[in-house]
């Protein structure tokens, strides 16, 4: 018997899940290698390729520059460019100093609440959400704390909400707007009276923002519109589509800012060098003009999906309007998600992500599709399903 199989893994790994939708994947692959064809609908990530200023950027940086470690909080020239696009695109006047560039969103989170969290702290945030964020929390030994929301709430926590369920363990929020998996956006007026309520009780804020780019319904204000005190994480893997280029960022209170720079130093050294330097022409005239016309394709996706979904029977009351996810509810065609994402997968060759994977509240009964593929590949897609069903 192997003597090392019996000492136990620590506590906090009961808490960590399997991130499902990367199963999904595997299994999609392993399904690709024996000849089949997967349209795939489970993974967010955009087709698109980093847009070619991007890719030339990177290009030259690795050409003329020795890229070794930046400072820990990312290189001056890019937080000055991510301050001028708050500045130019929200309005928002955003210090270069309080941007902190991050080995990609996930890496903004890990920073943000290693620095807020305390053992036993409670963090609230709705279920269903992203699974990573109380994955985060339980990593820093805290007790996420989820709270059902459904369609009458646009899947998003209310004020009125954060205010029953405080109490003196709570130590703050974490919401994202637009969301995953729903891509519902929490109106102006609620969000700022969340962050009123939180901060009245000496409370975090952290809003996800990685899909703000991504609106349907008009320009979207950023949180920071709203109060200066909170920490904003966003990323340049949707929007700017350069998901494994493993880059993102985050706005945190001019306080705090020192602290996580030590926390930083210590869990990453530096973002990737290379990717900073070529994020420097993701926000060039042309490179956002091109993305512009990447997100209203998007939206023509989404224009397809949502009847064609709903003619198959699937329930959908809310129109998603950010991100680029449709969370549709399945209950008529089987009681467990999980079971039917795997038959749709197995049989359709079609793989979309069950609801288990962004917590408990109605996640047998829900699934999420991603309308990150091509027109004719989400047809096919809607058509294999069709068929089966």
């Amino acid at each position: 018997m192997n003597r090392q199989s019996t000492i136990p893994l620590a506590a906090r790994m009961a808490g960590i899940e399997p991130f499902h939708v990367m199963e999904v994947q595997n299994r999609a692959f392993e399904l690709e290698a024996q000849g089949r064809h997967i349209v795939h609908m489970e993974i967010g990530q955009p087709d698109f390729s980093a847009p070619p200023q991007v890719i030339e950027a990177a290009v030259e940086a690795l050409r003329s520059r020795p890229l070794g470690y930046t400072p820990a909080l990312g290189i001056a020239e890019l937080r000055e460019e991510i301050a001028r696009f708050y500045r130019e695109r929200h309005g928002v006047e955003v210090p270069a100093e309080r941007i902190i560039v991050t080995a990609g969103a996930s890496g903004a989170f890990m920073l943000s609440l290693g620095a807020l969290v305390d053992p036993g702290d409670e963090w609230l945030m709705p279920d269903p959400c992203y699974p990573c964020n109380r994955h985060f929390v339980r990593l820093f030994e805290g007790c996420p704390r989820a709270l059902p929301v459904d369609e009458q709430q646009l899947y998003q926590l209310s004020a009125a909400e954060v205010q029953r369920n405080w109490n003196k363990r709570t130590r703050g929020v974490l919401i994202a707007s637009p969301s995953n998996p729903t891509g519902t956006t929490i109106p102006p007026s609620e969000l700022g009276s969340i962050i009123d309520w939180v901060r009245s009780q000496r409370g975090f804020v952290i809003v996800d923002e990685i899909y703000l780019g991504l609106n349907y319904a008009g320009a979207l204000p950023t949180a920071l519109a709203l109060d200066d005190e909170i920490f904003v994480v966003n990323s340049f893997s949707k929007y700017f589509c350069m998901t494994g280029w493993r880059l993102g960022w985050m706005v945190a209170p001019a306080r705090y800012v020192r602290e996580i720079e030590r926390l930083a130093q210590n869990a990453f050294i530096c973002p990737p060098a290379p990717a900073q330097y070529a994020a420097l022409a993701a926000f060039r005239p042309d490179t956002i003009a091109l993305l512009e016309e990447r997100r209203l394709e998007f939206m023509r996706r989404r224009d397809f999906m949502l009847p064609a979904l709903r003619a198959l029977g699937f329930e959908i009351p809310v129109t998603p309007t950010g991100a680029f996810y449709i969370y549709a509810g399945c209950e008529r065609f089987a009681d467990d998600s999980a079971e039917f994402a795997l038959r749709l997968l197995e049989q359709a060759g079609v793989a979309i992500t069950p609801g288990i994977d962004f917590g408990s509240h109605l996640a047998r009964s829900h699934v999420r599709f991603a309308y990150t593929r091509a027109l004719e590949g989400l047809k096919e897609g809607v058509a294999r399903i069709g068929r089966l069903l």
